[in-house]
């Protein structure tokens, strides 16, 4: 039997009779293979307590110890009482057995309501693996704790310490599912007692060997682009999350990712361990669905990392797609100019209407005049002058472009009659997105040349990626992470596959434009 069926019978023998608990369970399991402290949210009344009995019972009867706190809690009923013995000895010890410090799992529920010196001791527990009684230091067996709390500790109460060590935080909700709760309220109260099978049940010696193990595992580095994305992420929105990850966390984390590849028979970690990290992050209610979805979307965005940069192959197609552009077709609208004193002008040949005043008869009458605008003044809503041939300023003609390429142009003083108005507009040789007449082919055969090259190296990032999800899909099921949530890194990957089709496809494109 491998690992990762004996793991998966394991999870399926201890979470007989729980509903909608399907990763709750494994994830707290995960993190007592592991070594690592689990904290249970939720309101009273959803089996906190019970899970922890039952991530007990996938162990060979370890000793066990279980307290409800409360702010009326004293040390003795956690670390045991004092010894009267050793006291009329004038010593001052505790008797420690069938309490926390001989535990090799606990559970603590209602945590934060406990009083500082059991907190305070507690937490010198957790970060050393050792319990002061008295002069001796007592070396605590405790492998894996669970807490439990229906609020997350407050700011400023100097719980962040002990908070950080519980590297796992699972949200434990009622039970949603219509079926499940009619389910529930219909059959025999959940109890702690399960049968697990003496051949997945957990030996202490291979717990021990396990551990070892587990440090060999390599986080991939897919794994660690994701953690960066992630990273990032947590930065940019400090504000207005406040969440901060320590590194001694990101430590912890980290050994999570490796544990489960290791118990799902992989020497290297992938995206489904990574999703782990949803339960890691988060600090309160607030943002614990915020930093869900970062986890989430750092996932989807990453897919594979494949040997080439995809934002540097992006980056020369982009400047290869410009250039190309440019040399092949115009920019922009071409004008037919005129140079005059280096700068150039369109000529304007036009006709105006006017009225005769000195006539007894008021006949409208034409006249053709020539003038040249300056092509800078299009973009331009002053007035100004045009010139003619030689440059200079006719004051008589005042122009104002109206910013769709068309001048008005008023003359005056038309030979002391009626003032006259005309439209002109440029005279266009050729639009903006017309092919070039004049074209440098061996500047066009050395882009083409670059685009061919280009697209070689998208299809052998493409093959690369296609190759690695036939076996990668069958790779990311796991027992601690369900279906749904691996479908959350598979349609990254086929999302950067179809992208690098249609990255592929544009250079197809571009070759086109080269050889037309």
């Amino acid at each position: 039997m491998s690992l990762q069926t004996r793991i998966k019978k394991l999870i399926d023998q201890i979470s007989v009779g729980m509903h909608e608990r399907e990763e709750i369970i494994p994830v707290a399991l995960l993190g007592a293979l592991t070594g690592q402290n689990t904290f249970l949210y939720g309101p009273p009344g959803t089996a906190k307590s019970l899970i922890s009995r039952r991530i007990a019972k996938a162990f060979d009867n370890p000793p066990y110890f279980e307290y409800l706190m409360n702010r009326f809690s004293t040390p003795e009923e956690v670390f045991g009482p004092v010894s009267i013995k050793a006291l009329k000895e004038d010593q001052y010890t505790r008797k420690t057995e069938n309490y926390l410090p001989k535990a090799e799992f606990a559970f603590l529920d209602e945590i934060w309501k406990s009083s500082p010196a059991i907190l305070n001791s507690l937490l010198t527990l957790i970060n050393e693996g050792i319990y002061k009684n008295g002069q001796e230091l007592e070396k605590a067996p405790l492998k894996a704790l669970i807490a439990a709390s229906n609020e997350t500790p407050e700011e400023n109460q100097g719980l962040d310490a002990l908070y950080d060590r519980f590297i796992i935080r699972l949200m434990v909700g009622p039970i949603e599912i219509k079926e499940n709760f009619e389910s529930l309220i219909s059959s025999k109260p959940t109890h702690a007692e399960v049968r697990v099978a003496d051949d997945v049940i957990v030996k202490n010696n291979e717990w021990a060997s396990w551990l070892k193990k587990i440090d060999s595992v390599e986080l991939s580095q897919d794994t660690l682009t994701i953690i960066h994305l992630i990273r990032k992420e947590l930065s940019e929105q400090f504000e207005e999350l406040g969440v901060y990850v320590s590194d001694r966390r990101w430590q912890k984390a980290a050994q999570l990712l490796k544990a489960s590849a290791f118990f799902n028979n992989r020497k290297q970690t992938n995206h489904s361990d990574v999703l782990l990290l949803r339960y890691c992050l988060w600090t309160t209610e607030a943002n614990r669905e915020d930093v869900e979805s970062i986890v989430n979307n750092a996932i989807e965005e990453s897919g594979f990392s494949p040997e080439l940069s995809l934002a540097e192959l992006d980056r020369k197609k982009d400047a290869l797609d410009k250039e190309i552009t440019n040399e092949i077709f115009h920019e922009k609208d071409v004008y037919e100019t005129h140079d005059i004193n280096g700068k150039d002008h369109y000529q304007a040949k036009q006709t105006f209407s006017y009225r005769d005043n000195f006539s007894y008869r008021s006949d409208t009458k034409t006249t053709t005049r020539t003038f040249y605008i300056p092509i800078n003044k299009m973009k331009s809503k002053d007035t100004f002058n045009p010139v003619d041939a030689n440059g200079n300023e006719l004051e008589t003609y005042t122009c104002t472009f109206d910013g769709q390429g068309s001048c008005e142009v008023k003359i005056t003083g038309l030979e002391g009659r009626y003032d006259s108005t005309a439209h002109v507009t440029p005279k266009i040789l050729y639009k903006k997105g017309q092919k070039k007449q004049n074209v440098n082919n061996r500047l066009i055969n050395a882009l083409k040349a670059e685009v061919n090259k280009l697209t070689q190296s998208l299809r052998t990032t493409l093959e690369l990626c296609e190759a690695k999800q036939t076996d990668y899909m069958s790779s990311l099921y796991s027992p601690f992470v369900s279906e749904q949530s691996c479908n959350i890194a598979l349609n990254g990957i086929n999302q950067q596959i179809s992208d690098l089709k249609l990255r592929i496809k544009d250079c197809d494109r571009l070759k086109g434009l080269c050889s037309a």
